[in-house]
């Protein structure tokens, strides 16, 4: 398997490193934000049933930014999406990729259309 290069979708492209970097790091600050609506949604249950009025209150702000967290996932996502698909556009039209073999290493190979 040594040298061996990924391919995507198994369709034959190869995965560009710098894409899949950019996964790898998108999918951190996903996980990171979820990470942290977990807690706000568990601060807010717990003002709610408080039923204290400065902790009631307090769940406005809470929710602002729950709300604020979803937009950046939100984001996050479509900036993957278009990511993703302009490097498989780049792929099939016979654009150079870099690659990553199952050694872990980078390379570049030509990928040939047709």
């Amino acid at each position: 398997m040594e040298g061996d290069t990924f391919s995507g979708l198994g369709n034959g492209n190869l995965v560009d490193t710098k894409v899949l970097q950019q996964f790898n790091s998108s999918f951190g600050q996903v996980q990171s934000i979820l990470d942290q609506n977990r807690l706000l949604i568990n601060e807010i249950n717990q003002n709610h049933e408080s039923k204290i009025p400065d902790n009631l209150s307090r769940n406005v702000r809470l929710i602002r930014e729950l709300n604020n967290n979803i937009r950046r996932v939100v984001d996050l996502y479509a900036d993957l999406s278009t990511s993703f698909t302009k490097s498989m556009e780049d792929s099939s039209n016979g654009d150079s990729v870099g690659t990553l073999r199952s050694d872990g290493k980078a390379g570049n190979k030509r990928v040939r259309s047709g």
